[in-house]
């Protein structure tokens, strides 16, 4: 899986809508990540380090994927990877 930087993962979202936009459809879905294996995170909580979790977003219209991955800031965006 490559992950898009914010701005080009956008624009290919708009891309994705405007082809969209007669029939068909787009899925977006986010979800909270490490980016860590689980090895690695048992290792982290073992020692007593502290793990920062990311919001990992994707968006497919079912042929096309794209995806990217962005750390909530401030408190209007922190309920995203506190689910």
């Amino acid at each position: 899986m490559v992950l898009l930087q914010l701005d080009p993962f956008l624009n290919e979202l708009t891309t994705l809508y405007q082809n969209s936009t007669e029939k068909g459809s787009i899925w977006v879905t986010l979800k909270r990540s490490s980016m860590k294996s689980k090895v690695q995170k048992n290792k982290m909580t073992t020692n007593g380090e502290p793990i920062e979790y990311r919001c990992l977003i994707r968006a497919t219209d079912g042929k096309k994927s794209i995806s990217t991955s962005s750390v909530p800031e401030g408190k209007d965006m922190k309920w995203l990877c506190e689910i």
